[in-house]
């Protein structure tokens, strides 16, 4: 069973949730996905904020789903766990490092998901499999009882299998959330990426302005910081999931040898010390993107830049899922994904529709729209 962790089985006709093993679910261990937490495990003394929110509105915990070692990969893919199996293609890479989360919605076994993002690892398993989720406002959801990567970029958020299911995720953390509809009057910013490290496969990027045309009138916009924002992203994690994990690194490692290698590279960056570099492009690609989504109802890219690749062995691949997507926790704005129709494939591709802090209402309107327009 590589979809979960821990399975439950709770009483009740409410509706079922699966929540990623890196957040606090009462009387069960969080073990992060790797052998290292887990042997140092308690069961957890209370939910986590989140968890008990749902638990409050009636919802059922089914079980504790699958990840990346530590969530410090976008794959899915995880040697001591096992890898959850992309239902639309069991060749290709779930997503992660919410792997679990997504494919438990999309296989029909949870009716929605909580995952966990910090450089895009709700919306990039949610491209992978074919489904919808929302990468929150920084600090929007609480973070207490949450395994930690880069407590500056971590969010949690909704997944399920369409838009009507994150929204019931987003009630399930704020009672009373509903969607603003979209204002069509206000044209929807496509951000176009020519610079070197964005090769975004010319039919994704078809796919997505077929589907945004859909919606209504659109205006193409660039990004100055976009490329230094990625960088940004990587010294984040880098220095506080350094901070984080550094206990667990010992010989011999008790976790897979690419994340073994992959903490190590981190520590590598720390001992650069570039975190000053990083607040100002941080400070600039917020006020950039607060500038456009003053004049738009959000701005919208691709969520990756390929097709859902196979496994790979270099990371290259883990490297291509991530390129699109950090830039967001950086400039602390929500952001939704939605999977959108790619022509001559059975892969969808999927869009990411990125808004104004504390603008989930306004996304998920925006996404219910385009939804319907390619229904």
């Amino acid at each position: 069973m590589t979809t979960w962790i821990i399975r439950t089985d709770e009483p009740g006709d409410g509706p079922r949730l699966a929540v990623k093993d890196a957040i606090d679910v009462a009387e069960l261990p969080t073990t992060a996905g790797c052998q290292a937490v887990a042997e140092r495990a308690e069961p957890a003394a209370a939910d986590a904020p989140v968890v008990a929110s749902a638990r409050a509105q009636g919802a059922r915990v089914v079980g504790k789903t699958n990840l990346n070692e530590l969530c410090v990969a976008a794959d899915g893919v995880n040697p001591w766990t096992g890898t959850p199996v992309n239902p639309l293609d069991p060749s290709r890479v779930p997503g992660g490092s919410s792997s679990g989360s997504a494919v438990a919605v999309a296989t029909g076994e949870a009716d929605v998901a909580f995952g966990t993002d910090t450089s895009g690892s709700v919306r990039i398993p949610a491209a992978c499999c074919g489904i919808a989720a929302l990468k929150t406002t920084n600090g929007r959801v609480p973070l207490d009882g949450v395994y930690p990567l880069s407590p500056t970029l971590d969010t949690v958020g909704p997944m399920g299998r369409d838009v009507a299911a994150v929204v019931l995720g987003m009630s399930l953390i704020e009672p009373g959330f509903a969607p603003v509809p979209y204002d069509a009057s206000m044209t929807i910013a496509r951000l176009r990426l020519g610079a070197p490290g964005f090769d975004i496969d010319p039919a994704i990027d078809a796919a997505v302005d077929d589907a945004l045309r859909r919606l209504g009138p659109v205006t193409d916009v660039t990004s100055e910081y976009y490329y230094d924002a990625a960088t940004a992203n990587g010294l984040y994690v880098a220095e506080e999931g350094w901070r984080q994990n550094a206990r667990l690194v010992t010989e011999p490692p008790k976790m897979s040898g690419r994340i073994h290698r992959r903490l190590q590279q981190l520590h590598d960056v720390v001992e650069a010390g570039r975190l000053g570099w990083a607040a100002r492009v941080r400070e600039a690609i917020r006020a950039e993107f607060d500038a456009i989504l003053a004049r738009h109802a959000a701005i919208a890219l691709p969520v990756l830049p390929v097709v859902t690749p196979e496994p790979d062995e270099d990371d290259h691949s883990d490297l291509l899922l991530t390129s699109l997507n950090g830039q967001v926790n950086v400039a602390g704005l929500p952001a939704f994904a939605l999977p959108v129709p790619l022509p001559g494939s059975h892969l969808p591709a999927s869009v990411q529709l990125i808004g104004p802090a504390g603008g989930e209402e306004r996304l998920c309107g925006i996404a219910a729209s385009l939804e319907a327009a390619l229904s």
